[in-house]
């Protein structure tokens, strides 16, 4: 790995996505039972996805649950399996976070820089790494996320 230090910074979880055959039962329990507030939808044909976009906490600090059901079961990307599909991190800098990452041989899955479901700039580590990228997320789909400019300002409040 490169001396070289680190251009950018993971500030904290933007969201957590979790995947079930159907959304019904997954808002009974983040929903219903722990109270979640349901923020919006998102549906993909090509990311085989419909999804409820939820949320707990509020302002810079506020992290979405996204509950997300296949469209077609049978399709890949299979967004039920596993179950706890991905986890999102707000990055400060995402185009130099990817620069310098894949400079250091962390492997990005397909798709590149693009507009989420919530509206930010995203891409997606791959879960596993190969002989021209061994870094990946080790089973893991792990998204970065662009902060906006309120939660990078959040978070260096916190850091003094």
């Amino acid at each position: 790995m490169s001396n070289t230090q680190r251009p950018f910074r993971i500030l904290g979880i933007q969201q957590i996505a979790v995947g079930g055959p159907s959304k019904d039962r997954l808002r009974r329990l983040w929903v219903d039972m722990f109270g979640l507030t349901v923020t919006g939808n998102f549906v993909s044909e090509k990311e085989n996805v419909d999804e409820d976009i939820t949320a707990m906490g509020s302002g810079p600090f506020k992290v979405e649950v996204d509950l997300m059901q296949p469209l077609d079961p049978a399709k890949k990307p299979a967004v039920h399996e596993p179950p706890l599909n991905h986890v999102g991190l707000w990055v400060d800098d995402l185009p130099v976070a990817v620069e310098w990452l894949t400079a250091q041989g962390v492997r990005f899955a397909p798709g590149g820089i693009r507009k989420g479901a919530a509206g930010y700039d995203i891409t997606f580590l791959h879960p596993k790494a190969n002989e021209q990228f061994p870094i990946a997320g080790e089973g893991v789909l792990i998204e970065l996320v662009q902060a906006p400019p309120e939660v990078i300002d959040a978070f260096a409040r916190l850091a003094g």
